[in-house]
Formats: structure tokens, sequence, C-alpha cells
């Protein structure tokens, strides 16, 4: 079955890798979008300045930090969900994927990559540019609601791993109706 046919028997799926910074989530989120031929949407991108020089000044999110963000968010997925998207966002909280699923008229498919705390902090520590300090990790698992109904992928996997895992089930999803 191709790639192309995945989608349509899967009507323009809208999805949501989520999980902590220093998941994978652009990375697997990327390839899944150059597999799946659907535009991919960076969340990072579009967190106001505010919310930029507040984490690169070591202060974690808050809720009121998050809510136009989300809302905006939701815009971009709206503007893609006739064609389908892949929305990379961390998504903490059950009420940041409640809003998101809230704006839009199809629901999210959920992929959560988890993962240990020393895995994804050298991670975190291994890239370079990023606005988000290693040392704000434990703020974000501490926020952190796993999600219900997700797929969820282990991150000890390397991203190809993950990102092949994910097409097979789409794969199966979309054969068992």
């Amino acid at each position: 079955m191709s790639k192309k046919s995945l989608l349509s028997i899967h009507h323009s799926p809208l999805f949501l890798v989520m999980g902590v910074s220093g998941c994978g989530k652009s990375t697997v989120a990327k390839a899944l979008s150059e597999s799946l031929k659907i535009p991919f949407i960076e969340a990072d991108n579009f967190h106001p300045e505010t919310n930029i020089l507040k984490m690169k000044n070591s202060q974690p999110l808050d809720d009121t930090d998050r809510e136009p963000w989300l809302q905006n968010l939701a815009k971009e997925l709206l503007q893609n969900e006739k064609g389908g998207a892949i929305l990379a966002c961390s998504t903490l909280k059950e009420k940041y994927r409640t809003i998101l699923n809230s704006l839009i008229a199809k629901p999210l498919q959920i992929i959560f990559l988890e993962g240990s705390f020393d895995l994804i902090k050298n991670r975190m520590e291994q890239r370079a540019g990023h606005f988000m300090p290693a040392h704000l990790l434990q703020s974000q698992l501490d926020s952190l609601e796993k999600p219900k109904n997700a797929w969820i992928f282990n991150i000890q996997n390397d991203p190809k791993t993950i990102h092949l895992q994910i097409l097979e089930k789409i794969k199966m999803t979309t054969e068992n109706g």
C-alpha cells in the first residue's frame, strides 16, 4: 500500500507528535511529514518573543503564556485540516491538547514520545542553538500529563526506527478501520 493511499484511507489526518523538550518531536515529525507528503508544523516557531525570552532566562512558561500560542497553533492546523498536517508540540498537559482539539473539527492523532530523564537531558546538552535550556527539563517532566488514547513510542529507539514504527501503526490503523 502506498503512502498516498494511507492518507486517503485515513482521511487527511492531523497528527500531534508530543513530549518534553529534547525527546525528538521535530525530527520524527519532519520525517513523517516527508513520508506522508503533508505539511510539518513546528510549534516552537509560533511562540511569541516573550515566551522565548522567558525560557532563555530559565523561566518555565505558565498557562497564561501558552494560551495564545495554542490558539495560533490551532489556527495553523485549521488551515491544513483538509489535506492533513503533522504538528510537533510539547502539549504537556491534557488541557493544552483539549484546547487544540476544541478549536479544530478533526481530532488529533496523538503520538507521544517518551524516555528517561537521563537520556533526554543528555540529548538536550548535545544540541546547539535551542532556546530551551537542559536545566528546565525537570519542570517539563513535572508538568507532563501522559496523554490518553495516544500512540506511545520509547525514544531509546533512534528517530528512524520510531518513524518506521509510526508508519506501520498508521498502516495497521487504516487497514483495520
